[in-house]
């Protein structure tokens, strides 16, 4: 009987920090310049989407945060994943708050309706056109790291939802100049809050997906279960476990009965696992088959 267990895994996103940092400043900048322009105007388009910069601000420095609580933590004796269930808990607090703001805006949009106040086109217009260069530039910055990391898609979902929104903004703005309509700049702040729901229902369903611990998604455990039953010198694979500890970081643990030596199985299950599947770690009990394996709960 023996145990193989593979590299030590690495956050995706703690490959971000410079980029992200980046995206933190430049979002608080131009939050605090569309909350202004947006009280002084009473324009809710203006305001919904200095909401959204705000959980911009309040995502990336979640991230941030659990980046470097991460990092600390790595090392220590008695946390032996360290922190990186961190970052997967600030993906999902950035989905609360995106569900928050989404309701704000649709309740005062809803408040509105009876009589829309009117918004002063050209304070709009070009608050919109800067916040839009700024979200261009974290879109930018952040769009490579979301792939790889749900912390980092956090924030970049955030981002993306922003410059989407400048955009409507931008258009109520040039409405309201051109044919004087009251109503643009609500109906594009009910239009930013719609648009935005369903892609932070995505981002919360992956991340409750992790905290719960379930096979990552597209992931076929049966497939995977078959392909180490198939190599030379096993007999049974049982008791597999897969799940994702945070972003580019899936573990394994399985039992393996074999019929001889135990080194080559765990080379070729090693094998198998990190240029086949992508991953790094796992643990792998090797049985013989006489071995009768203890019940699991």
């Amino acid at each position: 009987m023996g145990h193989g267990h593979g590299h030590a895994p690495r956050s995706a996103s703690g490959r971000m920090v410079g980029r992200l940092w980046w995206a933190f400043g430049i979002a608080a900048a131009f939050m605090l310049a569309e909350f202004a322009v947006g009280l002084a105007t009473s324009s809710l388009a203006l305001l919904s989407d200095a909401a959204h910069m705000l959980t911009d601000v309040i995502g990336v420095g979640l991230a941030l945060a659990a980046i470097v609580a991460a990092k600390r933590a790595a090392g220590r004796p008695n946390r032996t994943f360290g922190l990186y269930r961190a970052e997967v808990l600030a993906a999902l607090a950035n989905a609360v708050l995106l569900f928050g703001v989404a309701g704000y805006v649709l309740f005062e949009a809803v408040d509105r309706l009876g009589d829309p106040p009117a918004v002063p086109g050209w304070p709009v217009l070009l608050t919109a056109l800067a916040g839009l260069a700024a979200n261009v530039v974290s879109f930018l910055l952040l769009r490579e790291g979301a792939k790889e990391s749900i912390n980092v898609r956090g924030a970049y979902l955030e981002v993306l939802a922003d410059l989407i929104g400048s955009v409507g903004v931008i258009l109520s703005a040039v409405v309201t100049l051109v044919f004087g309509w009251r109503y643009a700049d609500t109906v594009v702040g009910v239009a930013i809050g719609l648009w935005v729901l369903p892609r932070t229902y995505l981002l919360a369903r992956r991340a409750l997906r992790i905290l719960f611990q379930h096979a990552p998604e597209k992931f076929d455990v049966t497939e995977l279960t078959d392909r180490l039953t198939a190599l030379p010198g096993v007999v049974e694979v049982h008791d597999v476990h897969v799940w994702t500890l945070t972003s580019g970081m899936e573990v394994v643990s399985a039992h393996i009965t074999a019929d001889g030596e135990s080194e080559p199985v765990l080379v070729a299950a090693r094998d198998l696992l990190e240029h086949e599947y992508g991953i790094e770690h796992a643990t792998l009990q090797i049985e013989g088959p006489s071995y009768k394996c203890a019940p699991t709960w």
